[in-house]
């Protein structure tokens, strides 16, 4: 990967390396000019990296499982991810699964491989033992270093006579017969043929004391679990070999030791492959002579008696001739030696250059660059240095022992991960694989709470009708309050209600998704607003976090035990996945401000992207309460306060002015999309050929969505966006929607408005007079930007005063009020319709139901009067005091 990154650089691409731990290698990618950032993965605030910053994602380690957490959630679902595979661990521990009926585990995987966009292999057997996670993703980028240094590695290790410990005698010729790594049924055959090849030369070996011949031939093939020996040994027996001479070893289990003491190694197999073979490209490395059939993928690589021997796959009896070549009197000649040491130099950098091309050619293909973004080079205009060796010079500090602990790291991996999910309690969520399961129990579990309310509502019905003891005030009181205090909730979102309405701002923070819950704020000045909505059952699945209980206590991807707002809820226009795409964080504006007074009872209003949290650029602690006296004190009035400036944006480094920096983010048509808006928005027939003018007057500009405003002039910039938003949707609108294709970007685009829409609150802000101060995140310090006195003559105050956009809303929502049109109109949905025509109609409404009431109540004091009163019969006589002891009574008629 650092060859790789190394090269792609040179075209044109930037990286960063996150890391879950530090070590030798972070100075490797530093030496390159990359840096390194240590991450923790399972850190239970989670991993506070916005990937947004980012067009792609390249994973190399079984152990960033725990980062793919984030990569499944919102807002980094889309995001393109490669996945680079090198080791067998988990293929291996795959079959285990299934063999015990992990199939939990094993699903579990699957949601990992399927969420990449592409896995990547170094050679074409790996995706086949992988096939059980195949989803369509995989990919092969064929060349890697690992087999050159794994050779060194053994070569250091073992630098005592390792043919000694293996049982061969320093005198003894050794031979090892190899193969394909695809096992297939006439590899036997193959080798057979080979052997019988290497019949005639036994007798050009000498005997030693006791008369065995110094010739030694090991078939390295099969696995040590196969019958692959005894079917060798009959083989042997058949060709007449004498005992001991041939031997078989498995593959999986002694190939580094037997290509180490080999002298020569002979591929025998005649099977056409993709890529050069890995076992034979080891032994080049181990500086061993090889002898191959001239296959198309060998040829390529190999030169007959440059760095190896060749014989026709035609003629295998050739084979006899090149070994009595490379052997002289039992011993290798001494053109084996030098063609050995040139295949070493060979194998160390074999197919660096179908790497490095392949990776630039998948990043092509995969990733979508944005408009401000410069293309990458052609791979041919990289130059050959970086394709013509992997880059071993930075690692020759590194101890021997390092690759060994690579491959290593795996299985211990896997280990613990297998240890910690065996631990993990049992009600822990499914995976997205079990979805028919889960849906039957979240069916299930609907089906009964509707029974239970309707047999609450039927047990209220009948409580109506029947005769109930009301109690004492005093007792309704207290049960009232003791209710009150076993919702422990509703306590907690009273007392955040409170220390709101005690401040003259709150600030809230649009999110999409569970992967921005770490850059939002906990304190009473922030409340988040949640722009994503799912349905109940694919939040359950994607979430991964919640038991049952869990899920069903919260709702639609909010944070639980946090007040945040859920825009949808409060503009239905945002339950269109369509338009929660395309209008992005501005949609919380439109949201916050339908029927503001419910939710916002502040005299000022900010905005806070969470990912100007991601890059380092929220309001610090001073900068909050110097923005917050600053509101008390009424320093600058009617002003728009920033925190998060353009001359200092990541996308900005050429230093443009506005309009070039908004064309440089929308595929350069932003001034044309601009115009053609406020064309719409103001109803001009002719062209404008000119736009609102930006000055470069030594100020800076707000991005990224982080400001401040009274909250009265943001229902005015509101009002504003709403015919703006409006007019640019009817533009594009038919176009973007059935094709995808925007021309504010290079490529199909979800978010096609949003870059465009970031920049408008300068616009108007500037030609509405509205002061604009910038208020540093780190320290509080303010310096207003675009002074009026630069500004005479510059402004389109016409155009932005409050009673032209008061006028030109009021005729919209007379049209939407009065005439109800039946086009697709997107206005009447992103807010309120107010005009005099409504008050005008509710005043009517609110006289009628009160001369209503009045006439109501007249004709009931009508008919108690005109009602039949019976004339009294008689009246009780109170008896006199001194009666009131008396036995007998009084009584009078009338």
């Amino acid at each position: 990967m650092v060859t790789v990154a190394a090269a792609l650089q040179e075209i044109g691409y930037e990286f960063q390396v996150y890391s879950l731990e530090d070590g030798p290698v972070h100075d490797v990618w530093r030496t390159i000019g990359i840096p390194v950032t240590i991450i923790q993965a399972f850190d239970k605030t989670g991993i506070v990296v916005d990937w947004l910053n980012y067009d792609g994602i390249l994973v190399n380690s079984f152990e960033a499982r725990g980062v793919f957490s984030c990569f499944v959630q919102e807002p980094f679902k889309s995001l393109p991810l490669i996945w680079t595979i090198h080791e067998r661990s988990l293929a291996t521990r795959s079959r285990k699964y299934i063999s015990s009926g992990r199939i939990d585990l094993l699903n579990d995987w699957k949601r990992i491989f399927n969420r990449s966009s592409v896995v990547v292999f170094p050679n074409y057997i790996l995706p086949m033992i992988y096939s059980t996670f195949d989803v369509g993703n995989f990919f092969v980028i064929p060349g890697t270093p690992a087999e050159a240094w794994e050779a060194d590695t053994v070569m250091a290790l073992h630098k005592d006579n390792l043919r000694v410990k293996m049982g061969y005698e320093l005198e003894d010729a050794v031979i090892a017969i190899v193969g394909s790594q695809f096992m297939y049924r006439g590899l036997w055959l193959e080798h057979a043929i080979i052997l019988q090849a290497l019949l005639p030369v036994l007798s050009d070996f000498p005997l030693d004391n006791n008369s065995n011949s110094n010739l030694k031939i090991v078939v390295l093939s099969g696995d040590s679990t196969s019958n692959y020996g005894v079917v060798f040994e009959e083989i042997a027996i058949n060709l007449t070999y004498p005992s001991g001479i041939v031997k078989h070893k498995a593959i999986d289990v002694d190939a580094d030791n037997i290509l180490s003491t080999a002298d020569l190694v002979i591929y025998g197999s005649f099977l056409e492959e993709q890529s050069f073979p890995e076992v034979l490209m080891k032994a080049m490395c181990f500086e061993k002579p090889i002898i191959a059939p001239d296959l198309s993928m060998i040829r390529k690589y190999v030169d007959d008696r440059v760095n190896g021997y060749l014989f026709p796959k035609e003629n295998p009896k050739f084979l006899t001739q090149v070994i009595r070549q490379v052997f002289s009197n039992g011993k290798l000649s001494s053109l084996a030696h030098n063609i050995a040491s040139i295949g070493r130099s060979t194998a160390r950098n074999l197919m660096v250059s179908e790497t490095v091309e392949g990776y630039a050619s998948l990043l092509v293909n995969v990733l979508k660059l944005p408009s401000e973004v410069a293309p990458p080079k052609d791979v041919a205009e990289m130059p050959l240095n970086f394709k013509e060796k992997w880059q071993w010079h930075l690692f020759e500090a590194l101890s021997n022992s390092t690759y060994i602990n690579c491959t290593l790291r795996s299985y211990t991996f896997l280990d613990k991960f297998e240890q910690q999910w065996n631990n993990a309690p049992k009600d822990r969520p499914l995976s997205a694989d079990d979805g028919p399961f889960l849906y039957s129990i979240w069916e299930e579990e609907k089906n009964i709470e509707i029974a239970n309310a309707r047999k609450r509502k039927e047990e209220e019905e009948l409580k109506d009708r029947s005769d109930q003891s009301h109690g004492t005030w005093e007792e309704v009181y207290r049960s009232a309050k003791r209710a009150d205090r076993s919702k422990q909730d509703l306590h907690e979102r009273d007392e955040g209600e409170l220390e709101r309405t005690g401040q003259p701002l709150s600030i809230y923070e649009p999110y999409f998704g569970e992967g921005t819950w770490p850059f939002l704020h906990l304190s009473s000045l922030y409340r988040g607003i949640g722009l994503l909505k799912l349905d109940e059952m694919s939040y359950y699945i994607q979430s991964h976090m919640y038991t049952w209980t869990g899920y069903l206590q919260s709702t639609k991807g909010r944070r639980p035990g946090a007040e945040d707002i859920d825009a949808s809820a409060r503009l239905p226009l945002l339950d269109n996945p369509y338009y929660r795409d395309i209008l992005g964080e501005y949609g919380a504006f439109f949201a916050i401000a339908n029927r503001i007074d419910r939710v916002h009872k502040n005299a000022w209003i900010g905005f806070q992207s969470w990912r100007a949290t991601a890059r380092k650029a929220s309001l610090s602690r001073i900068a909050e309460n110097a923005l917050l006296d600053a509101i008390e004190t009424q320093r600058h009035g009617d002003t728009l306060y920033f925190w998060v400036r353009l001359d200092l944006d990541p996308r900005n480094s050429l230093q443009l002015d506005f309009w070039s920096f908004c064309d440089a983010i929308n595929a350069g048509n932003c001034k044309f999309a601009f115009a053609e808006a406020l064309k719409r928005m103001y109803g001009i027939k002719h062209d404008l050929d000119s736009l609102p003018p930006m000055p470069v007057d030594g100020g800076t500009w707000s991005v990224m969505q982080s400001w401040a405003l009274p909250t009265r002039s943001f229902l005015e910039f509101v009002m504003f966006s709403r015919m703006f938003v409006d007019a640019l949707d009817a533009h594009m609108y038919d176009e973007h929607h059935s094709s995808g294709q925007c021309y504010l970007s290079f490529s199909k685009d979800k978010q096609c408005y949003s870059r465009l829409l970031e920049l408008l609150i300068n616009v108007w802000a500037y030609h509405s007079a509205r002061r604009m101060v910038y208020v540093n995140p780190d320290t509080g310090i303010m310096q207003e930007h675009h002074k009026f006195k630069s500004r005479r003559g510059q402004m389109w105050i016409r155009w932005f005063s409050y009673a032209t956009l008061k006028s030109m809303d009021e005729d919209l929502a007379e049209e939407a009020d009065s005439e109800h049109p039946t086009r697709r109109w997107l206005w009447p949905t992103t807010g309120e319709i107010f005009w005099q025509g409504v008050y005008e109609r509710e005043r009517k409404l609110r006289h009628r139901q009160k001369e209503d009431r009045k006439q109501r109540s007249k004709d009931k004091i009508d008919r108690i009067r005109r009602r039949t009163h019976q004339k009294v019969i008689g009246k009780y006589v109170k008896p006199p005091p001194e009666m009131k002891n008396s036995n007998t009574s009084t009584a009078g008629l009338n």
